[in-house]
């Protein structure tokens, strides 16, 4: 049987509410998010937490060190569980996640986290460009609006082109409650 490792990508206080770069419904995405992570506690499967810092103190968020670099309480790791460091979208580059991976014998990946557009996106292509068998948890992955060329797309339209965009090619892609279900 395949051996399933959790990656938790940027569950950080800035992306909350009263942080300095709000993603929408993060705290529905933090909740779905702690259910993973104690399902798979409870599993023993491997868990990687990853979070993200903008190297400059001029930073509009993630800046180093401070508060709103730091992963939010519902998902806070416990002793042995691994914290990579990250400045690029993509979790695997500028970290040993791929080495963690490999180590821990882990075959198949399950991704939650913020934000659709960005990090999960480049993270969950990288994992199945990597020879894994993906997951993308969608209802524990928050997106943020975006705007291009004077049209602002609203935050629920970019996570359904995201995750439209992941499913099927490089990830499944399910809920929280589907997930856990089994």
């Amino acid at each position: 049987m395949p051996k399933p490792a959790l990656i938790l990508v940027d569950i950080q206080n800035d992306y909350f509410e009263g942080g300095r770069w709000p993603v929408h419904e993060m705290d529905r995405v933090g909740e779905n998010a702690a259910r993973l992570l104690a399902a798979a506690r409870e599993a023993g499967d491997t868990i990687i937490h990853v979070r993200h810092e903008i190297p400059s103190d001029e930073a509009p968020f993630f800046r180093p060190g401070s508060e709103g670099a730091q992963i939010n309480a519902v998902v806070a790791p416990v002793e042995g569980e691994p914290v990579l460091l990250k400045n690029r979208p993509n979790s695997f580059v500028g970290t040993d996640l791929l080495e963690r991976l490999k180590a821990a014998g882990a075959q198949e990946v399950t991704i939650c986290g913020a934000m659709s557009q960005m990090c999960i996106d480049a993270t969950a292509r990288a994992a199945a460009d990597h020879g894994f068998k993906v997951t993308v948890v969608e209802d524990a992955c928050g997106p943020k609006e975006t705007a291009f060329n004077g049209t602002t797309v609203p935050a629920p339209l970019v996570h359904a082109a995201i995750m439209g965009a992941l499913s099927g090619t490089y990830a499944k892609v399910v809920s929280t409650q589907d997930y856990l279900k089994g």
